[in-house]
């Protein structure tokens, strides 16, 4: 509001300058951009991403399907790259086992298992259409986070683009208003105001 006020007050000053009125304009459709354009470039990113991220987790529930797996043999933790086991919470439990494909074929493979198991005991997998270990689908409040995220850096993407366009057209008057003050300085001349001056 304090924008507006300025602008208003500006209006008949004589000292206010065509560049300061601009700037002032500038700085005004800046602030609206940012206060009700930056939401909604936010929302219409959120929701864009929203539609997306339902439509993967729609076709990763299609295509991925739970399973029994049965344990045939515990695996040893795997090394990290430093050397060191990497613990049940980072690695899960390495078995390797058995399961039943779609088409009820066995397949065996190395799998992680969410709990300490023991040969013999069975655990859930998510495999895909051909039988194969795949991870489990994104759920819809997982995809919900990630459209809010989505939705907020777009809005502040928005509003620095806006700010930045605002500060590089303020540079640019301003170059322009040194390059008259030039103009006029040299035009004028340096010995104009002084007293016993020639010019």
């Amino acid at each position: 509001m304090r924008i507006v006020a300025g602008l208003w007050r500006w209006r008949g000053n004589p000292l206010c300058r065509e560049t300061d009125r601009a700037e002032a304009w500038l700085t005004l459709c800046a602030a609206l951009l940012i206060v009700l354009g930056t939401p909604l470039a936010g929302l219409a990113a959120g929701l864009a991403a929203s539609a997306e991220l339902n439509r993967v987790v729609a076709e990763q529930r299609r295509h991925r399907h739970p399973v029994w797996a049965t344990t045939d043999q515990v695996l040893p933790h795997p090394v990290g790259e430093d050397g060191a086991e990497r613990t049940a919470e980072e690695a899960g439990y390495p078995v390797l086992a058995f399961w039943k494909s779609p088409d009820g074929t066995t397949r065996t493979g190395p799998a992680t298992a969410g709990r300490p198991v023991r040969p013999g005991d069975r655990f859930r997998v998510w495999t895909d259409e051909h039988g194969s270990l795949t991870s489990a689908p994104m759920s819809a409040s997982t995809a919900s986070s990630h459209a809010v995220v989505a939705g907020l850096v777009a809005g502040v993407a928005a509003a620095v683009a806006v700010e930045a366009g605002r500060r590089g057209a303020v540079r640019r008057m301003m170059r322009r208003r040194f390059a008259r003050w030039d103009e006029e300085w040299a035009r004028i001349g340096p010995d104009s105001g002084r007293l016993g001056g020639n010019g």
